[in-house]
């Protein structure tokens, strides 16, 4: 068959990438709390682009604002800053995985309960909220929004525990999934990592104040210094007087998410103790000992790709060039009123250099393949370019599993790989070549000698279905059906 007719749909640039979860911060004890929160949170914005929300507590009352759109289409006015004051703030990018994109989903979400006011933002995904949020509301409870993160808050306010952290840790620990969650009270800033750890979060410190984030990124951006992960499991306490850590669950071998290194994070942040971009550099390594092709230049796929194809072009010793440039100032939506029209949307997003891809054998580098819809579009357009050939690389193993703890993939029936052969993929994206990098390519990437199939280090679900936690609303969803909600126009 030729290239691009294995599926019939419309393109949309778009909708063939892994979507990004949430970001999370939180400081404590800051005079300009509010705006260095504003500050993490751009630095975080690559982890949610559909809203962006901060609380904080002065003292006296909590302040919020949350809007729907970028960070900085809204919080980087003194007007909007000099609203939200006080010493303590917690703020939160999203890209929703669930509940719709309306404001009353926009996190930080607050909650005046009998001890106090408690704010909560959370990166990842509950796989059993559904199944508590329906018990809950058979119980009486009044949901204000479509989020699961509101889930926690329920179960923190009808928790017979007295102390708010206890309170707070009886929550979690009826939650099953991934998550990094940061809470605020009056009193209290407080963070807790999921058992397996799938989701990450970090501790730092800026002149004494202490800090949360998803990413090493949002200290750096402030100047903050890094003390250390939170642990899998943990639960941290950060008061004006210290910092205490609660192990509600035990310890257990932690199983962060692998698309931290391959995709989510970004390339100057440190993951785990690993620089993120030396990660990415080692994997596209990996992948030309397993599969170099002969060829005349090495092309990354911007902007994921770059890292990965640059350690593809330092072990093959083919050249390595940009020849793709990504437009930077296209925005996440865009008007297309007619096919034609959509048809060029890639070309919106990326253009060939043709004066580096003309007449030549090029390999693409990507990082991942998710529906192979935009794939077609870039080799197309490379060979449109006048390349001779056109081979296509993965810097990860092929997606046959769908994301049930944060990430937006789709649904298994819409994965290339959970459908087709590598070779059924190589003719529809219509390349001479395809290949993937291995499992256990990634895992040596990673500094291991393969993945230990017995005690697997990382969370790798996408690629092997080893769900490594239950997943209850997938199993309880088959038979439900979800009852009319509030549609909010805008």
């Amino acid at each position: 068959m030729d290239g691009g007719t294995l599926l019939h749909e419309p393109f949309d640039p778009n909708a063939d990438r892994l979507r990004e979860e949430c970001g999370v911060f939180g400081i404590l004890g800051h005079e300009d709390a509010s705006a260095l929160t504003a500050l993490g949170l751009h630095a975080l914005q690559h982890r949610g682009q559909e809203a962006a929300g901060i609380v904080t507590f002065d003292n006296e009352q909590f302040r919020a604002e949350r809007h729907l759109g970028l960070v900085g289409d809204h919080f980087s006015n003194a007007d909007t800053i000099g609203r939200l004051t006080g010493r303590a703030a917690i703020g939160h990018v999203r890209y929703s995985t669930t509940g719709e994109t309306i404001l009353r989903n926009v996190q930080p979400l607050f909650a005046e309960l009998d001890g106090g006011g408690i704010a909560i933002c959370h990166n990842g995904n509950f796989t059993n909220a559904l199944t508590l949020r329906q018990g809950l509301i058979r119980d009486g409870a009044i949901c204000q929004s479509t989020s699961d993160s509101e889930v926690v808050l329920q179960l923190v306010a009808r928790s017979r525990e007295r102390k708010i952290i206890d309170r707070f840790i009886d929550a979690i620990t009826q939650m099953e999934g991934a998550y990094a969650l940061v809470a605020l009270t009056s009193k209290k800033l407080i963070g807790a990592r999921d058992p397996l750890g799938i989701r990450p979060l970090v501790l730092g410190d800026l002149n004494g104040a202490p800090i949360l984030a998803s990413e090493t990124c949002a200290l750096d951006i402030i100047g903050a210094k890094f003390i250390r992960e939170v642990e899998n499991g943990e639960v941290i306490v950060c008061t004006p007087t210290g910092i205490q850590s609660h192990f509600p669950f035990g310890k257990r071998p932690a199983r962060p998410c692998i698309f931290e290194y391959i995709y989510f994070s970004r390339p100057d942040s440190v993951v785990g103790g690993r620089s993120v971009y030396d990660v990415r550099r080692e994997m596209g390594r990996q992948l030309a000992r397993e599969s170099n092709v002969a060829c005349d230049v090495v092309v990354p796929v911007p902007d994921s790709g770059v890292p990965a194809a640059i350690g593809y072009s330092q072990e093959s010793g083919i050249p390595f060039e940009l020849g793709i440039i990504r437009n930077h100032y296209v925005g996440r939506t865009f008007i297309e009123p007619t096919q034609s029209i959509r048809a060029l949307g890639v070309k919106m997003k990326h253009s060939a250099n043709r004066a580096q891809i003309q007449g030549k054998r090029v390999t693409l580098v990507d990082d991942s393949l998710v529906r192979g819809t935009t794939s077609v579009k870039i080799v197309q357009m490379i060979r449109e370019a006048g390349a001779s050939e056109v081979h296509f690389r993965l810097a990860s193993p092929p997606i046959r599993f769908s994301d049930y703890y944060g990430i937006d993939t789709p649904e298994r029936e819409r994965l290339l790989a959970a459908r087709y052969s590598l070779e059924e993929m190589r003719n529809y994206i219509g390349a001479d070549s395809l290949a993937f990098l291995s499992v256990d390519g990634i895992y040596r990437s990673m500094g291991f000698d393969g993945r230990d199939d017995a005690n697997p280090q990382f969370t790798d679900h996408c690629f092997t279905g080893d769900y490594p936690t239950p997943l209850t609303d997938l199993a309880e969803d088959q038979d439900f059906v979800r009852p009319p909600r509030l549609v909010e126009v805008q």
